[in-house]
């Protein structure tokens, strides 16, 4: 008989458990102990469940049932693995039973929640035996033999188990069948050349039933447990569920919701699909990656690397159940131990995010609608007019010429070639809209991007070897295939012809899930396994074709049933590589669809919002989940992108959206402008000034995208990542740190003038003015007019700021201003990482200054450890020092006495510095 675990166990039951690295023992085989031997609950378990089920009997006079056998009625509702978790279907006891399940029925839930399933595993369902094991140079390879079939069709009967111990932070485990090859997805990944030699986890196996068991090794903490439900794998139906340690879990992309996962008989669905962010839907991206934060502050992470529809069960135990419907098991685990290193681990293998260009990081407006290229440019010069920072103009498909890629309007944008040279002369930017869907309705030869793509081949096709033809924007439209490395070359040649005309600096890829307005094609989708499989995860539309294409189209790598996550990946994988060959810079490119390791071609907006305060709110859990799916140029459509917006909800979200990574406000059509020249002049201003702000802080900025360039650190930062052991921050997702050292606590309801924010313990610092705030660990209520936000420096933290201009590029050319957060202890430390904002792998070619700043014993010290020519344009004008605990008498730069100013709230400032950013000094206060 074999047993299924209890989450908490700490030992396998019927298997001899080996730890790891130690040589295979045999199968224990007809030895039973199950999980509640040895409580003493047994009896009172099985009396206790017979007798509620009795009295829910008698109360709903008899709807219950049979009475279940005992070995059901001893798994708590909390630890109810599904046995019939398909959609639409009234689970009877028959359909359960027919699958040698248990079946109990419970009270309905409340609407619009799943609750505890009728249908559920017993302890003895049949699941894979391990029957070798054997050493690797990296770790083990395993067989897994089932010997009863389960109820999906063409269960794979031998699978192949291989573990590699690839770094002492890192394991992968993979699962797959063991005679067949099946799709993997095509993403590099690291290759271990050796085995970890001092690894943090232990590895234990039961054998029969199979199970994993993961072991924090400093704290014992079992990690995954994969004996508490039996692994599945068929062709089109793996499945396989774990023990978690805790609730806390974060990631799991991409959907609307709080930051921090409910385990409420949750699941959460992967498919990429075009629909208005709201709440359960799967969205746009598919991100197969939690976070989970363990009691007493450890955190580690789970990739599952498969790219086929999949849903993720969470359930109240607690625990969680992976079901995908096609490709392998292929897991890796990231040991942290802290969040922010379980976060660079994932990205060690998923890659880290590409530097952005320094105009990425300014101001962006669009808007579906501007109707023409000189309505858009009267916005540009309203903005100018104004005085209101802005490094980028973009335009939506109206400026195309009947929505069709790589054209432009005649008529109404025939001065957009102009447009484009006045944004370029002012030190502005121009990114435009591209959709993957090519209009296929054009007389021959009047389109060459579909004449030539149809001629070389470069769309999906049906089973029959057509193009698949569906419907967007231009109306009937063939799909790009992206996994074709000559669609590649095709896509660059289409943007080299456009930018001959429209020397656009940026790209915007748009419905690129692929998105569809028709369901699966012009002609529907074939019978078939692909486009009907044996089961459909709960996606929204309850089919795979459901406003995207056939699952079976046909393209260079696999079939779309794979490859459909992937899509908008592949799309900015090659918009990524043209845009380098086409003008020689970082590319800069916004993408709606993604896939791990997509920060190392694009950044994300979280797609089309509405202007509501709640749409506001889920932008933050929002932003804050890519940073941990490792795309931290990420933000949302600032004051709404459909309905319309208020004076006061636009305020409040520009000052919201100014902390954003990605900063753009963006509207849709025939609605009322929302761009900061329509306002009040109060409204008007106070968006100017956040701006400016934002501005202030890009050398600080830049500085935390270099960090996340180059080893995977956070932009926009969740509390807990730097408060891991204050519980009170594990479920805030109204507040943000940028890095380390600046809390933003936006406004997020309308009328009112005050902001309830946590600040964590220690010493913060108002931004705007220094003065302290000391902090046990508390809720604060702050003053929040209209005109302010409120932002926070952490003690310990020094900021590079600027004096902010209209566009970066004015901004990069003012002294700085260095702002010094004096710890209790009187010490800081702060970073600057500078180079032209533009030219390709600055870092590695050595092109860029890096500066290191530190506080000790009233001494402050800029070191230069790397200088480039960039830095000697450029002046560091003012020192301000927060939390300088007594007037001092002089101030000394480089020994030589400096005039300074020192306030009551212990300010002190020292002004007209004009030291060269390549020169180091010291600045001493007695």
């Amino acid at each position: 008989m074999k047993s299924y675990q209890k989450l908490t166990t700490p030992q396998l039951a019927g298997c001899q458990v080996e730890e790891e690295g130690a040589a295979p023992m045999p199968p224990a085989r007809g030895r039973m102990a199950p999980w509640w031997v040895g409580s003493g609950l047994l009896v009172a378990a099985v009396l206790l469940s017979t007798i509620t089920v009795w009295v829910l009997q008698q109360v709903s006079g008899g709807w219950l049932g049979p009475t279940p056998p005992p070995k059901c009625l001893l798994v708590p509702e909390s630890h109810r693995f599904d046995c019939y978790p398909e959609r639409h279907v009234v689970v009877t006891q028959e359909l359960c039973e027919s699958r040698g399940c248990c079946f109990i029925q419970s009270p309905p839930p409340a609407e619009g929640k799943q609750g505890v399933p009728w249908c559920f595993y017993p302890p003895d369902f049949p699941s894979y035996t391990l029957e070798s094991l054997n050493q690797t140079a990296l770790g083990m390879v395993g067989l897994l033999v089932r010997r009863e079939k389960a109820y999906y069709p063409r269960d794979i009967e031998v699978l192949r188990l291989e573990v590699e111990f690839e770094t002492d932070t890192r394991l992968h485990i993979k699962i797959t069948d063991a005679a067949n090859p099946r799709y993997e997805v095509p993403l590099d990944v690291p290759r271990a050349t050796k085995r970890a030699e001092n690894p943090i986890y232990s590895l234990n196996f039961s054998w029969d039933p199979f199970g994993v068991l993961l072991r924090r090794t400093a704290t014992g903490t079992v990690l995954l447990n994969t004996t508490v439900a039996p692994l599945i794998f068929a062709d089109q139906f793996l499945q396989i569920s774990t023990s978690l340690p805790s609730s806390f879990l974060y990631g799991l992309g991409e959907h609307r919701g709080s930051l921090l996962h409910s385990l409420d008989w949750n699941t959460l669905t992967l498919w990429a699909r075009d629909v208005s962010p709201t709440e359960s839907f799967n969205l746009y991206g598919a991100h197969p990656f939690y976070l989970l934060m363990e009691e007493g502050g450890d955190a580690h992470g789970v990739f599952l690397l498969n790219s086929n529809a999949m849903e993720v069960a969470l359930q109240p135990a607690p625990g969680l159940t992976w079901r995908t419907i096609g490709g392998v098991l292929d897991f890796y685990i990231f040991l942290g131990p802290d969040p922010n290193m379980v976060i660079q681990q994932y990205q060690q293998v998923i890659g880290f995010p590409a530097m952005p260009p320094l105009w990425a990081l300014g101001f962006h407006l669009c808007r579906w609608g501007y109707g023409s290229s000189n309505g858009t440019w009267q916005t540009v010069r309203a903005m100018r007019n104004y005085q209101i920072p802005q490094d980028a103009q973009w335009n939506d498909i109206d400026y195309m010429d009947g929505y069709r890629d790589f054209t432009f309007d005649p008529q109404k944008f025939a001065s957009l070639p102009s447009l484009v040279e006045d944004l370029h002369k002012h030190g502005q930017r121009y990114v435009i809209i591209l959709d993957p869907g090519i209009s296929s309705t054009n007389p021959h030869g009047s389109y060459w991007p579909f004449d030539e793509g149809l001629r070389r081949g470069l769309f999906l096709n049906t089973t029959q070897g057509q193009p698949l033809i569906g419907q967007v924007w231009p109306g009937f439209t063939a799909f790009a295939d992206f996994s074709n490395p000559d669609t590649h070359q095709w896509w660059l040649e289409n943007l080299q012809h456009f930018h001959a005309h429209v020397p656009f600096d940026g790209l915007w890829i748009d419905m690129n899930e692929p998105s569809n307005f028709m369901d699966g094609s012009e002609d529907g989708c074939p019978p078939g396994e692909l486009d009907s499989p044996p089961y459909t995860p709960a996606v929204l539309g309850d089919s795979l074709s459901s406003k995207t294409v056939c699952a079976s189209a046909k393209q260079k790598a696999s079939v779309h049933y794979n490859l459909h996550n992937l899509y908008g990946l592949m799309e900015a994988k090659a918009t990524a590589s043209a845009l380098i060959r086409i003008r020689g810079k970082r590319p800069f490119i916004i993408s709606r669809s993604t896939f791990p390791s997509q920060g190392r071609y694009s950044g994300h907006w979280l797609g089309d919002n509405r202007s509501q305060w709640k749409d506001m709110y889920y932008s933050i859990p929002g932003l804050l989940s890519f940073s941990l799916f490792g795309i931290p140029l990420v933000g949302a459509d600032i004051c709404g992108f459909s309905g319309s917006t208020s004076e006061e909800l636009c305020t409040r979200w520009m000052q919201l959206g100014a902390f954003y990574p990605f900063a753009r406000n963006h509207n849709t059509q025939n609605e009322k402008a929302q761009d900061p020249t329509v306002f009040s002049p109060a409204a008007r201003t106070a968006m100017k000034d956040v701006l400016l702000t934002r501005y202030s802080l890009l050398p600080f900025l830049y500085t935390l995208f270099h960090h996340a360039h180059l080893q995977g650190d956070t932009v926009a930062r969740p509390l807990f990542f730097e408060f891991p052991r204050d519980v009170a921050t594990l479920g805030l997702d109204r507040q943000f740190l940028w890095g380390r050292s600046l809390l933003v606590t936006p406004v997020l309801e309308p009328g009112v003038d005050s902001v309830t924010g946590y600040i964590p313990r220690g010493t913060w610092y108002d931004f705007y003015t220094g003065s302290s705030v000391n902090s046990s660990g508390e809720m604060l209520k702050m003053s929040a007019p209209l005109e302010h936000l409120n932002l926070h420096v952490r003690e310990g933290s020094i900021l590079p700021t600027q004096k902010p201009g209209t566009t970066s590029e004015v901004t990069r050319g003012n002294p700085l201003r260095l702002i010094v957060a004096l710890s209790s202890s009187s010490t800081a430390w702060g970073d600057l990482f500078w180079d032209d904002g533009e030219s390709l792998d600055t870092f590695e070619r050595g092109s860029y200054s890096y500066l290191v700043f530190n506080v000790t014993q009233n001494i402050f010290t800029s070191t230069v450890l790397h200088a480039s020519t960039e830095a000697t344009n450029v002046t560091i004008g003012t020192l301000s020092i927060f939390g300088v605990q007594k007037p001092p008498s002089k101030v000394l730069l480089n020994g030589q006495e400096k005039p300074f100013s020192y306030l009551d709230n212990q300010v002190l400032t020292v002004s007209d510095l004009g030291i060269s950013l390549s020169q180091g000094f010291s600045l001493q206060w007695l």
